[in-house]
């Protein structure tokens, strides 16, 4: 008998329940892992979605019956699992979530030992294929244990020690969690914390009633912002649906890139840690490597992907590694990215601002290196296209290939890399201190690339 795993990706398991990821091959995945992982006990949890306890009691039906003993941490967001798995010593943790997708979506993301991450090319190859028609191995004579453990207090604790709370301010900040995983973390939180925390759309809810917890769509963004305007708050802060990834907004209600905070945050854990690595990617890169330089660490380039980056943050020690996307990794947290580390972090640098205000604070490195954003543009053949472009722009500038094509003049540079999963390359422009420099290349490129 052969299972579909189209679900399967170069990362995690995403797909539409029950058409591609169901209780069928939710309980294969549990009957392979232990054996293809060497895990004895491991962790489970569940986001929000509607279908994530079925597919849990699968998948804990699975994982039983070959033996592997079982804690359930119950509904939290992927970096719980990240956590407990490394806390507690496990063999590894499974997260049944499908981030920011929509409701009718659910997958699952898997860690080993120290939460490493397990991706394609670190073994969900081998277990696709076992699912797809492997023997199912015989049940173990000794059938694994299940135990609930509630691990929120340890993991907020965990995440406050990032920031000296005693220097915090008591700032107002919108809070949105989309409806996902992130309402019930704020509200432990926020009894710690002298932040005064406007709550939307804080409920969990599956069925998503105020839209996709995806704050990368421009159209999910503007909740966040007229809350932030409405309430004369200091910040807005918004989560997709697995909260492992926080996107900011100033007090104006405007959108801050996920540029422009890697490198926030890098002068954050710098100005506390002097001479560490940083790890950034090269899709956006001067303003990041400014000013980690400037406060004294090292900048290291990494291919985008968050393999990747866990991967080298390892090799180098380094104690931050940021990507543009809004996901934001620290050596404390095991090289795991955290969705709820990096706000408490702006916040900090915030309240040691002197007066300034968060838009004035970014607005400095906005003009210093204006960028477009990823744009992303659906192609027919998406290597010709980027093999064009390498042809007119590559004999003129410096060029690199880390990921994608990159390249560099004195005063602009972009990078143009195509997706792993659909017909579309994604281009970033930035340049220095020259916006209208920024747009006219930006349009240059697009009419060239479409």
């Amino acid at each position: 008998m052969n299972f579909c795993t189209k679900a399967f990706g170069a990362y995690d398991i995403r797909g539409i329940y029950p058409e591609t990821i169901n209780e069928k091959i939710a309980y294969r995945i549990g009957r392979f892992f232990p054996t293809l992982f060497e895990a004895k006990k491991v962790v489970i949890g569940n986001d929000i979605r509607v279908s994530g306890l079925v597919l849990k009691q699968s998948l804990m039906k699975g994982l039983t019956e070959s033996g592997c003993d079982v804690i359930d941490i119950g509904q939290c967001g992927t970096e719980l699992i990240y956590f407990a798995t490394a806390h507690l010593k496990l063999d590894g943790g499974i997260m049944i979530t499908a981030s920011h997708n929509p409701k009718e979506y659910n997958g699952m993301k898997f860690v080993r030992q120290e939460a490493r991450p397990i991706s394609g090319d670190t073994g969900l190859r081998e277990l696709e294929a076992q699912v797809a028609d492997g023997e199912l191995p015989a049940a173990a004579k000794v059938t694994g244990k299940v135990e609930k453990l509630d691990i929120v207090e340890d993991y907020v604790k965990h995440i406050l020690s990032y920031a000296d709370v005693s220097q915090l301010k008591p700032l107002k900040v919108v809070v949105n969690a989309g409806n996902g995983a992130a309402g019930p973390i704020l509200d432990v939180m926020e009894k710690y914390l002298p932040f005064e925390l406007v709550k939307v759309h804080h409920e969990p809810n599956g069925n998503f009633p105020n839209g996709v917890p995806n704050p990368l769509l421009p159209e999910n963004r503007e909740a966040t912002a007229k809350a932030v305007r409405e309430s004369d708050a200091d910040a807005g802060v918004a989560w997709d649906g697995d909260f492992d990834r926080c996107f900011m907004f100033d007090e104006q209600g405007k959108f801050i890139e996920g540029y422009y905070m890697v490198g926030f945050l890098a002068q954050a854990f710098l100005q506390k840690h002097p001479g560490e690595k940083i790890i950034y990617d090269p899709r956006l890169i001067w303003n990041t490597i400014e000013l980690v330089e400037q406060n004294g660490g090292v900048p290291v380039i990494s291919k985008s992907g968050h393999a990747f980056i866990k991967e080298k943050m390892r090799k180098e020690n380094a104690i931050y590694g940021g990507e543009m996307s809004a996901h934001h990794y620290f050596r404390d947290f095991s090289y795991c990215d955290s969705g709820m580390i990096p706000w408490l972090l702006v916040l900090e640098l915030l309240s040691k601002a002197d007066g300034k205000c968060l838009s004035e604070l970014m607005q400095e490195r906005m003009v210093q290196y204006p960028c477009s954003g990823e744009i992303n543009n659906k192609v027919k053949d998406a290597d010709e296209a980027l093999a064009r472009i390498e042809a007119e722009y590559g004999p003129q500038g410096s060029v690199t290939k880390i990921d994608g094509l990159s390249v560099e003049f004195a005063n602009w540079r972009f990078n143009l890399r195509k997706s792993n999963t659909e017909p579309v390359i994604r281009l970033n422009v930035e340049t220095r201190h020259d916006e209208a420099l920024m747009l006219q290349k930006t349009d240059e490129l697009l009419s060239k690339i479409r």
